[in-house]
């Protein structure tokens, strides 16, 4: 099962620990690496290959919800600004990366994409580290 679709499953039977909370257009979750404390994505549920496979009423829901997903974002982490990414090239089922950019960046990775940072080294997910930061998106998603 591709990647997107399984964590979808997973989210769906209770057992993705990643996630925040169920939204109109699908999940949003934490990244499995902080690299970039906050890292988040919106998975859609039913999963598809791209917005453009989205009907104009499912695209909308989508959209909206990723900017709601970075407004809770800027507002839990004093991050300056959010960037959103929607590419679906190494896994070619739609999903949103929604990455906090913080001044506290080293200088010659701020101005850069998300790309440039060490992914492999990045510290993973731990929900004794992340978990509060996990929750007080979901407070705010779900008022």
């Amino acid at each position: 099962m591709p990647l997107i679709a399984e964590r979808v499953e997973l989210a769906r039977r209770g057992a993705n620990d990643k996630v925040i909370c169920r939204m109109p257009s699908g999940w949003a979750v934490m990244g499995d690496v902080q690299f970039l404390e906050g890292y988040c994505l919106l998975l859609p549920d039913p999963v598809v290959p791209s917005l453009n496979d989205l009907s104009e009423q499912a695209r909308a829901a989508y959209l909206l919800d990723m900017a709601r997903l970075g407004d809770a974002l800027l507002q839990v982490t004093g991050a300056l600004r959010v960037n959103y990414e929607i590419l679906g090239n190494s896994e070619p089922e739609l999903h949103c990366h929604v990455f906090p950019r913080y001044a506290s960046e080293p200088e010659g990775k701020r101005r850069m994409p998300v790309w440039f940072y060490d992914w492999q080294s990045a510290p993973p997910y731990d929900e004794a580290l992340h978990g509060g930061l996990r929750a007080q998106l979901a407070r705010l998603l779900l008022t």
